[in-house]
């Protein structure tokens, strides 16, 4: 148990607490000096001199209570504060060292950082002080062991008033290499073990979630699948080993159509930890095999048909050339802008979740009139279009263009972009259509419209005279 404090420093409720002992003291105290007070009147008041002397113990007793008070005011507890006294703030202190931060620097900015240091005792206490001395607040760290040191991945929250460039020059000071930094958001305050999982099970669910899971765990990088059998023909990529290879700022693995995964980050080397995450999460695709999520929307079109909105994949594959052989050579054109007769290879490939996702239109008895693709192009991301000539101009490619774009949105993308050509009226409209800021870019008759998803501009769009080299090189990716 706790011993009995005095009462004079016991509290509750901020108020002293008193004893009933105490009560009964003051009161006996209170009659005894009344007692005496009235035998000394007795005694006094029947002298001569009674009445001044009186008044004048009258007068000794006022001043030694006031003095009394004075004295235990100033060398005693201050006196007990009522609840509706106003109580001093903060603010009113004087500033000094120990000021409190305003809201805006309370809050802070979120930063991550990755920096290099010697593999040796105190290096990593170097940095924290390092980052301490610029009043900036480590979240997490995590550390990956090198072969000649350790790179510490750092999520910060600085004050406002700290740039990027002090922090860097703070951690540079304390020891630190090659020293990267750039801002972070509110979804990277979730630990590292629990953002893998939740991509292991987004991946899990669908096999076009593999590219968008990387990304988020590696941060900025390009993302390639090379088919092992080139379209249109060809040798495909050079085979890696079963393990993977990590080449500084490029990883590749195997992937299980017998292609290839390449991820590339050129402005930060991978580390063996990163490889080895990447690497499971792309056995877990591959052991899982192709998957697409199920589910289906029934719309109805303004003229009053029926058509049926859902993933496919390519067992659909006979469906799509079916859709093919009705669509006329103009259609194909449009769309492929290639030799009409190569079409039907490029389906494989559009069709696989590896390279992103594809929305079909059918009708009630099955049939696909209709192909909307949105396809991760390394960072970018692209949208195309196939409609069949007769359900053309009825609002199937807006109602596949606008769910494509709600995809594109819900991966993160920043913008989207089309390659079509200038005389391609239909794909012009159904962008035009989805009401967002659109660039356009256009020259020898290729028109790349590029529509932004969020207020921000989007970098590294693609110019016409890239999109006009992809063309050449892979005609199946764009509408």
């Amino acid at each position: 148990m706790t011993p009995d404090l005095p009462d004079v420093t016991r509290a509750r409720h901020g108020r002293p607490v008193h004893h009933w002992r105490r009560d009964v003291v003051e009161l006996a105290a209170l009659f005894t000096a009344v007692t005496v007070a009235d035998a000394v009147a007795n005694l006094i008041g029947h002298g001569p001199d009674g009445p001044a002397l009186l008044l004048i113990s009258a007068l000794a007793l006022t001043a030694t209570a006031g003095f009394h008070v004075w004295w235990s005011r100033r060398h005693g507890h201050a006196p007990p504060v009522s609840d509706t006294d106003a109580r001093p703030t903060a603010e009113s202190r004087p500033a000094g060292p120990s000021e409190q931060p305003s809201a805006g620097e309370a809050a802070g900015v979120l930063w991550r950082m990755r920096t290099t240091v010697k593999d040796e005792p105190g290096s990593l206490a170097a940095l924290c002080t390092a980052l301490a001395g610029q009043r900036v607040d480590i979240l997490s760290l995590q550390t990956h062991p090198l072969a000649d040191g350790t790179v510490d991945e750092f999520l910060l929250r600085a004050p406002a008033t700290v740039a990027a460039a002090e922090i860097s020059r703070a951690v540079a000071l304390a020891g630190g290499m090659d020293t990267w930094i750039e801002r972070a958001d509110a979804h990277d305050l979730v630990d590292v073990p629990t953002r893998v999982l939740g991509l292991a099970s987004r991946t899990a669910l669908d096999a076009a979630e593999l590219p968008l899971a990387l990304r988020q765990l590696l941060g900025r990088c390009t993302i390639r699948s090379l088919p092992g059998t080139p379209v249109g023909g060809g040798r495909g990529p050079r085979p890696v080993p079963v393990e993977g290879v990590l080449e500084d700022t490029v990883m590749r693995l195997p992937a299980s159509d017998g292609g290839v995964l390449m991820v590339e980050r050129p402005y930060l080397p991978f580390t063996p930890t990163e490889f080895a995450r990447v690497r499971a999460l792309v056995e877990l695709d591959g052991r899982l095999g192709p998957r697409i999520p199920s589910g289906q929307d029934v719309l109805t079109l303004p003229e009053g048909a029926d058509i049926t909105v859902r993933r496919v994949d390519t067992g659909d594959l006979a469906a799509a050339r079916a859709m093919h052989e009705r669509c006329s050579p103009r259609t194909l054109g449009m769309r492929y802008h290639g030799p009409v007769s190569d079409a039907d290879r490029y389906l494989n490939h559009l069709l696989s979740p590896r390279f992103g996702r594809t929305l079909a239109a059918q009708t009630a008895s099955g049939r696909i009139v209709g192909l909307g693709h949105l396809l991760w192009d390394g960072d970018e991301t692209e949208v195309a279009l196939l409609v069949e000539d007769d359900w053309q101009q009825r609002g199937v490619g807006g109602e596949l263009l606008g769910r494509l774009v709600a995809l594109a949105v819900e991966a993160g993308c920043a913008s989207v972009y089309a390659v079509t050509k200038a005389s391609n009226t239909g794909m012009v409209s159904a962008m035009r259509g989805l009401g967002l800021p659109l660039d356009y870019q256009i020259e020898e008759g290729t028109l790349v419209i590029t529509a932004r998803l969020d207020s921000a501009p989007a970098a590294g769009r693609p110019t016409v005279d890239t999109a006009r080299r992809r063309l050449g090189d892979h005609p199946a990716h764009r509408d």
